[in-house]
């Protein structure tokens, strides 16, 4: 995932999505503080909580608890006073190849002996005296490791020629990359410090539940040392940043400069890093996003060991599965990741998984969405033999029955872009194709003309030699087929999970298919690259 630094469009709400770092270029289990002079964690230390006792005189009581209701921390000042040492201030500075001129640049002037003056010309000319145009960013970050190693974003040190790392005491030292994550926006760091630096570790973000207290500590807008808190208002958001996005959403107030700085839980553990909000002007609204805990954990880790990342590989293509897709399928609810492609030579290239498979559980988790897989399988260590618990739907009128099959994975490439990744887009609707008719042809069914392939077909379409199924050569304007994305040169491999022959073997499923009362026809698609999708179209 490479992540810009500007506010990016976001359909989410219709308004922006920002990342949180500050500046004109680029940027940005137990968790507890270690102090400076022995670098070993503290004990945890449970909040202080204003609570309303039921029984007490005066008080009206809870109905059907006898618990003492909480209504939020009453202070979270010991809480702060213990982690603000360990959150830290990332400042960057990167030359500008052929930016403008210094004189071009209007200058900030503050009045005669005023410490800003100072700040407004490092702010546009960067170092003085340095001869080069430079651009600078700030960010937040955390020490996770008393030795000096600090975690913050990717987009926070993206393409710094310089990284200085602030301490809350004042100290600066400056940082060395030691390896950077594009696709989860994570970057580790290392400083030298002659002393142990007080450190934070991180928690399990899953044990994290819709609702719970957390607290941020961050750089908002170069304001160092700033402590905002709130609550888990969401898990798992998806804001299309990423291939892996499983984002805890937050009401607490963070903005531009938080970007890499924690968000932690009541008891001082980092349940996240925070990244990007959603605002109309790149100020807080109440919506803020942090990368998990347990994401972030096997990433840093790896960047640690190895300087970079080493993905779990499967080897499928997967789509999403719908409601209607269930329906046809004959499964119990719309769980699950559907396996729509197998790459060759893959791991899953062993003759066990086929294509129309729902995979439920891997390796004992489970499977709720195509998207959790393929992060889930990126987490898992390269090597393991994993048992994938499926459903498989091996006739139209037959249920679908539970199979497990056991895979060995392999290793994701930075070139395999889409070998974990789900595959659920639609063929290209602006493929060079012959115009759609005007009305249906008289043989049309579904609204789709349907056809054999005959050598001119193939040449006109660019279909393979060694083609199967049956070919559409039109499609009626308006048609429930034309509105689910089926055009000119899209074959039809299957009908009812069922292999079709030709063009009249699949009129005849069809036909079938609504004699018996069925409402709608689950087809196996595969555009002209060969990629294939299920889509249910009705049949009335």
């Amino acid at each position: 995932m490479s992540l810009p630094n500007a506010r990016l469009a976001s359909s989410l709400a219709g308004a922006a999505l920002a990342l949180l770092a500050v500046g004109a270029g680029p940027a940005g289990a137990q968790g507890v503080i270690a102090p400076p002079s022995e670098g070993q964690p503290i004990a945890p230390q449970p909040p202080t909580a204003a609570t309303i006792d039921p029984a007490a005189p005066g008080v009206p009581a809870q109905p059907g608890s006898a618990q003492p209701r909480m209504i939020g921390p009453a202070s979270v000042a010991d809480l702060a006073d213990r982690l603000l040492g360990a959150v830290v201030n990332i400042s960057t500075s990167q030359k500008v190849e052929g930016g403008p001129p210094r004189d071009a640049t209007p200058p900030l002037t503050a009045p005669d002996g005023s410490p800003l003056q100072d700040f407004f010309n490092d702010l546009l000319n960067g170092k003085e005296g340095d001869g080069e145009n430079r651009v600078q960013s700030l960010g937040s970050g955390f020490v996770l490791d008393p030795s000096g190693i600090v975690v913050t974003n990717n987009h926070v040190i993206a393409d710094a020629d310089e990284i200085t790392v602030n301490f809350a005491d004042g100290r600066q030292l400056d940082a060395t990359v030691v390896g950077v994550d594009p696709k989860t926006d994570l970057a580790v760091l290392k400083v030298e410090s002659p002393t142990p630096l007080a450190a934070v570790r991180f928690g399990n973000s899953d044990a994290v539940r819709i609702g719970d207290w957390v607290m941020a500590i961050g750089n908002p807008f170069g304001l160092g040392g700033s402590v905002t808190v709130g609550i888990v208002s969401a898990r798992g958001r998806n804001i299309q940043a990423g291939p892996y996005d499983n984002f805890i959403q937050t009401d607490a107030a963070i903005n531009r400069g938080n970007s890499g700085g924690p968000l932690f839980d009541m008891y001082g553990n980092v349940i996240g890093i925070n990244t990007a909000i959603i605002s109309p002007t790149g100020g807080s609204i109440g919506i803020g996003f942090a990368i998990p805990a347990l994401l972030a954990q096997n990433v840093v880790d790896q960047l640690r060991e190895y300087g970079e990342t080493r993905r779990g590989w499967l080897g499928i293509r997967l789509q999403e599965v719908t409601d209607e897709i269930a329906e046809g399928l004959g499964l119990p609810n719309a769980r699950g990741a559907l396996v729509m492609g197998i790459i060759p030579e893959g791991p899953a290239d062993n003759g066990q998984i086929e294509i129309g498979d729902v995979v439920t559980r891997f390796d004992g988790r489970e499977i709720a969405t195509s998207r959790d897989l393929p992060r889930i399988v990126a987490e898992t260590e390269i090597g393991k033999t994993v048992t994938l618990d499926i459903l498989r739907k091996e006739s139209l009128d037959a249920p679908a029955k539970p199979v497990s099959v056991h895979v060995t994975l392999g290793r994701l490439e930075d070139a395999d872009e889409t070998d974990a990744g789900e595959d659920d887009t639609p063929a290209d609707a602006d493929a060079a194709a012959p115009d759609a008719p005007a009305a249906p042809a008289p043989n049309a069914t579904l609204g789709l003309q349907l056809s054999d392939a005959s050598d001119e077909l193939k040449k006109r379409f660019d279909l393979a030699d060694d083609f199967t199924g049956v070919l559409v050569t039109e499609v009626a304007p308006n048609s429930a087929a034309g509105e689910k994305g089926i055009e000119p040169g899209t074959v039809i491999k299957e009908i009812g999970q069922e292999a079709v022959k030709d063009a009249a073997d699949a009129r005849e499923k069809l036909t079938k298919l609504k004699a018996d009362g069925r409402r709608n026809a689950l087809l196996l698609l595969a555009d002209r690259a060969g990629d294939l999708r299920f889509t249910v179209v009705p049949i009335d």
